[in-house]
């Protein structure tokens, strides 16, 4: 049994353990994380999993970045991460299917994230969405994915992600 809850900020220390504990160590130090630097994530769309014993075993959170010379307003999604000992039982798919509805009711057009596209397409990521994207270094082109959350959301929409205070 899972409750889905959003986040709140009494629940961030617990969060930040779960992602300590599914992520090796310096996670912090990844060239996405320069992009959510002195921005909140967007509390909408930032859910966790409790387990029976009320334990957060389950996180996603989603981070307002800005595209190309225009700034075009996008999501970066990450990170979701599941405890190792709740692996399996879908509840990453349910975060991500979950608030990527509830991005698209809020009127957001268009995703990125840097990941494993086998693993996201079935959620509507691919390379060629993401194509256009240039993440700060060091990311591998190849893992960056985008997704629209609206026909044509990424239409002429590339260049230099960058934090949304840039």
């Amino acid at each position: 049994m899972f409750r889905l809850m959003r986040e709140r900020p009494q629940d961030e220390p617990e969060v930040e353990w779960l992602y300590d504990t599914c992520f090796a160590p310096g996670r912090t130090a990844l060239s996405s994380y320069r992009l959510r630097e002195g921005v909140d994530p967007v509390a909408e769309l930032c859910l966790m999993a409790r387990d029976e014993f009320d334990a957060v075993v389950a996180a996603i959170r989603y981070w307002p970045v800005r595209v190309g010379e225009a700034g075009t307003p996008a999501l970066l999604l990450g990170p979701v991460a599941v405890h190792h000992t709740r692996q399996g039982e879908g509840l990453a798919a349910t975060l991500i299917g979950t608030t990527l509805e509830t991005a698209a009711e809020l009127g957001w057009t268009r995703v990125a994230l840097v990941g494993d596209e086998p693993y996201y397409r079935r959620f509507g990521f691919t390379r060629a969405l993401g194509e256009g994207l240039v993440m700060p270094p060091p990311t591998n082109p190849a893992r960056v994915l985008g997704r629209e959350l609206a026909p044509g959301g990424w239409d002429g929409v590339s260049g230099e992600v960058r934090g949304w205070t840039e």
